[in-house]
């Protein structure tokens, strides 16, 4: 079986990319590994022989998996930060009228939710519950990154305007 012959692209950037994310990163390790996801969406992408500037490319690549990254961190340190604050968990559910009002809107959004196209709520979902980028996502659904984008600005605003005319909050243009 023969050897698949190494991208000149991804060989000639490849330390520059890594540089850029070590720099910008806790953790060399963190950065290697983003480094290869930078290259593995390069391999993936479809319309690679297009790009007329590769390095710009790679690097808005490193750029959006890093904004990627630090949002998640940002998520999970909100969420630890929750977790130790356990007389603010306590309140809202010793009071029924709260958690009446929780579980109400937890139904407006299923509702909602249900009501979506199902490419509009599995954009959405993916996006906004599983934290995936929309590279990511144009990926499994197998679409372009600009649809990807349309589908969940379009299923946001969907949700936003059936929940605001739900609440009697509706806005008029």
């Amino acid at each position: 079986m023969q050897r698949p012959k190494p991208d000149p692209v991804a060989h000639g950037f490849y330390a520059d990319i890594l540089h850029f994310l070590r720099k910008r990163m806790d953790n060399a390790s963190d950065a290697a590994d983003m480094t290869q996801d930078v290259f593995a969406q390069w391999l993936g992408y479809r319309d690679r022989a297009k790009v007329e500037q590769p390095r710009a490319f790679l690097f808005q690549v490193a750029r959006n998996l890093l904004s990627d990254h630090w949002r998640r961190q940002k998520v999970r340190h909100a969420a630890l930060a929750d977790d130790t604050l356990p007389e603010q968990q306590d309140a809202p559910a010793n009071d029924p009228l709260d958690h009446a009002q929780q579980q109400q809107r937890l139904n407006q959004l299923r509702q909602v939710l249900a009501e979506l196209s199902p490419r509009r709520r599995e954009a959405l979902m993916l996006h906004r519950f599983e934290g995936l980028t929309q590279a990511q996502i144009a990926e499994r659904m197998n679409i372009s990154v600009s649809m990807v984008e349309k589908h969940i600005a379009a299923a946001l605003l969907q949700c936003k305007q059936r929940l605001d005319s739900d609440n009697g909050t509706e806005q008029f243009p």
